[in-house]
């Protein structure tokens, strides 16, 4: 079943906003004086993984093209 392209789009979206977020607290904390270096891990490690939710989503939003 394919799923609906739209939901795939607002949760794209969802998660790319979060991204941008994360970007910009982890550059915050980073640059705050006496940073907590376990929870900037635990930020940066959530970046990633929306990272890689957001690269599954584009992939089932391209079509495959046979070669």
């Amino acid at each position: 079943m394919m799923p609906d392209i739209e939901s795939i789009r607002r949760r794209l979206n969802e998660l790319n906003l979060e991204h941008r977020d994360l970007d910009d607290i982890i550059a915050r904390l980073a640059h705050a004086p006496g940073q907590d270096q376990l929870q900037l891990q635990r930020l940066k490690k959530r970046k990633l993984l929306l990272k890689d939710q957001i690269r599954h989503l584009e992939r089932q939003l391209t079509p495959d093209i046979p070669a």
